[in-house]
């Protein structure tokens, strides 16, 4: 009877026993304190570090960029054929020849111009209506012969094959194609695309700096146009600008065009020869543009006569005020590509967000959002693994 009793009471406690449950193996529970130890070290940093809370203020500082000569397009004439024609004669040789008013500039042989000649001598020769003579003579000027060569027409009795084209202003002559390729091309400022903007600043009004890329050199390149080539009626053929009328163009980022305006002043110098050529002048143009995907802002100067060359390249340095807004040093703030990082006092641990930021001046930053009362790193740098690439959250 004990026996039995026994083996009863083993069966009971074997049915009671609890069943292992085998979700729970591996699992490790953290403590709360702990989690940020086991962070990446990415997105947050455990570390003593001094930090500095961003500054609220206004700013006015110069800003220095690059710039460049160019000729005044208000100011160009065009140079078209009024007839459709071959080149037999070409006299311009090379982009940016200084030619004079009345200067040969090609001739062309148009089968509307020698059939038209051949009409006049006619009438010419043939006792009719003088008012028929009149009309052959108006249809010659209107086709761009010179009363000069209908002159000699009616003189030679014979048909001129090879009318001439004389240049109608003074100033240097370039191809049409090549005008308008100068017309767009621009100086694109370069620089730290994260940053948006300048390099330098002075809290009273000293230099900041904006790179700008080389500007485009005006050359004498050999025209395209050949002899023998063929051209359409009302074709434009040349450009010729006066070299009177001549145009300073600056780049500018966009977050310094947005704070420069049409009326604004500057002084501005060429790069090679700064004591004789430093002058003072307003804004007189402001006109955004876009090139290779990258949008600024062309700022324009009219320039005087005499003393300045197109193609030169010039140093302008313009005052701008910025509106209050929040300022960090440039220390704490990390560039990565085109996105502005810094690292967030959480705590007791530095996490790493995106800022939104603009002009870059005298070792600040400007930050284009609120971040009044938040302490950050003042040496992000410091902070980041040189093996690890920054994640981080917006602010």
């Amino acid at each position: 009877m004990a026996l039995l009793l026994a083996v009863v009471f083993f069966l009971a406690s074997c049915q009671t026993k609890p069943k292992n449950d085998h979700h729970d193996i591996g699992q490790v529970k953290v403590d709360d304190k702990l989690k940020a130890l086991i962070a990446p070290s990415n997105e947050q940093v455990v570390a003593k570090a001094v930090v500095v809370e961003a500054s609220y203020e206004t700013k006015i500082f110069t800003a220095e960029v690059q710039g460049i000569v160019n000729y005044d397009s208000r100011s160009e004439t065009s140079v078209a054929s009024r007839v459709g024609g071959r080149l037999e004669k070409l006299y311009i040789k090379y982009n940016y020849q200084p030619v004079k008013k009345g200067q040969l500039l090609f001739e062309i042989y148009a089968p509307d111009l020698a059939a038209a000649q051949q009409e006049l001598i006619y009438l010419s020769q043939s006792a009719g209506d003088q008012g028929l003579l009149a009309q052959a003579k108006q249809r010659l000027l209107l086709l761009g012969m010179s009363n000069q060569t209908i002159q000699q027409v009616l003189q030679s009795k014979k048909v001129n094959y090879r009318i001439p084209v004389y240049s109608p202003a003074d100033g240097y002559i370039l191809e049409k194609t090549l005008a308008n390729n100068n017309a767009s091309a621009v100086i694109a400022p370069s620089g730290d695309s994260s940053g948006d903007g300048m390099s330098g600043m002075s809290g009273g009004g000293s230099g900041a700096t904006v790179s700008a890329a080389p500007a485009p050199q005006i050359d004498n390149s050999p025209v395209m146009l050949r002899e023998g080539q063929y051209v359409n009626a009302g074709q434009s053929i040349f450009t010729i600008y006066k070299a009177d009328q001549l145009l300073a163009e600056f780049a500018l980022k966009p977050s310094l065009g947005t704070l420069v305006k049409k009326g604004s002043k500057l002084a501005f110098y060429k790069t090679a020869d700064k004591e004789d050529s430093f002058q003072t002048s307003t804004i007189g143009l402001i006109q955004p543009m876009i090139k290779a995907g990258e949008n600024f802002t062309i700022a324009r100067v009219y320039l005087s006569k005499g003393m300045f060359k197109a193609g030169e390249i010039l140093t302008a340095k313009i005052p701008v005020l910025v509106p209050q807004s929040y300022w960090l040093p440039e220390s704490a703030v990390v560039s990565i590509g085109a996105q502005s990082m810094a690292f967030k006092k959480e705590n007791n641990v530095f996490v790493s967000v995106k800022l939104k930021t603009g002009l870059r001046m005298n070792g600040m930053v400007q930050v284009k959002e609120d971040i009044a009362n938040l302490d950050f790193a003042k040496n992000a740098a410091y902070l980041v693994d040189s093996e690890s690439f920054i994640r981080a959250k917006s602010n």
